[in-house]
């Protein structure tokens, strides 16, 4: 397994929570870095020299959503070219939606879950995906 940090982008106090319990349950051993804003996010982004492991973001976001903060990344060529793993957690599974995602070279798209046990089986297949060389 890859130690990189994760990232999560989340405006939602409830479920940067759940996050947060769901990685401390699973015993993953990255450090996970939680943002409730995308432009700090962002901001992070650019400055930090640590390879990330992935991003996990909300879509629905004031100030800087997450979709206009996947197309910051990708007009930022010192991020496009880390190539970091870039997958949206959201509640919002509109076609449109999900179709603007992927035109902005996502690499997955999950509907937000109810509960914690879905999340940590989310997290985990995610964790095992990006895992593997």
């Amino acid at each position: 397994m890859k130690n990189d940090p994760i990232i999560i982008i989340d405006d939602d106090e409830d479920d940067r929570e759940l996050f947060d319990m769901a990685f401390q349950t699973l015993n993953v051993p990255n450090k996970v870095i939680i943002f409730g804003d995308s432009t700090e996010a962002f901001e992070y982004l650019k400055n930090t020299d640590e390879k990330i492991f992935f991003i996990l973001c909300d879509i629905n976001m004031p100030k800087l959503n997450g979709l206009e903060l996947r197309q910051k990344i990708n007009e930022t060529e010192s991020l496009r070219s880390k190539a970091i793993p870039f997958l949206f957690l959201s509640t919002s599974g509109d076609d449109n939606v999900v179709n603007t995602a992927f035109g902005l070279n996502i690499q997955g798209f999950f509907k937000k879950p109810s509960n914690i046990e879905h999340l940590k089986i989310i997290l985990s297949s995610i964790i095992t995906y990006w895992s593997n060389p």
